[in-house]
């Protein structure tokens, strides 16, 4: 707290208006410094609340230091990366609601691009590349692959037109 005194018999001794630069960036450097320290001192010590049964176990008598908080933050936090990309995978594969929403949006996707006029050589391409990207992940339920063939062999109708489209 030596420097708060310092600041304020420098304020004091001097006007504000008469402070150059640098004096008045000699004034604020501690004081920012303080500022800075005391955030990372309250980050520390909610970190700290935070894992605290962790620290019972591994040192159940002694106090963890700065460094300790830290380093079970960050094996902690890998730990929960790694955990996270495994169950992600896993969960996304294993959902019987993310198969139907993938379902979902292929057969979107296929009505989409079979009522706007593209190229049947383009819908190829774009389903099998989809497929493909589901084939990582989760196979494609079948009924999807086979709308999509019923609906490239159907003829389909425009709304408001008197035209028959086909896509080939």
């Amino acid at each position: 707290m030596a420097f708060s005194g310092i600041a304020n018999l420098t304020v004091t001794k001097y006007s504000e208006d008469k402070l150059t630069t640098k004096e008045k960036s000699k004034i604020r450097k501690p004081m920012v410094e303080k500022m800075r320290r005391d955030r990372i001192n309250l980050c520390i010590n909610k970190l700290q609340k935070l894992l605290e049964q962790d620290f019972h176990v591994l040192q159940p008598d002694s106090k963890p230091e700065k460094a300790d908080i830290l380093e079970l933050a960050v094996q902690f936090l890998k730990k929960q990366i790694c955990h996270f990309s495994i169950d992600n995978k896993a969960e996304r594969s294993n959902h019987p609601e993310f198969n139907f929403g993938y379902s979902n949006c292929l057969h979107e996707a296929q009505s989409f691009l079979s009522t706007h006029c593209f190229q049947e050589q383009t819908q190829v391409h774009f389903l099998n590349y989809i497929q493909h990207l589901g084939s990582h992940q989760h196979s494609i339920p079948t009924r999807t692959m086979a709308f999509s063939q019923h609906q490239k062999n159907s003829d389909l109708l425009f709304t408001g037109s008197e035209t028959f489209w086909r896509p080939w």
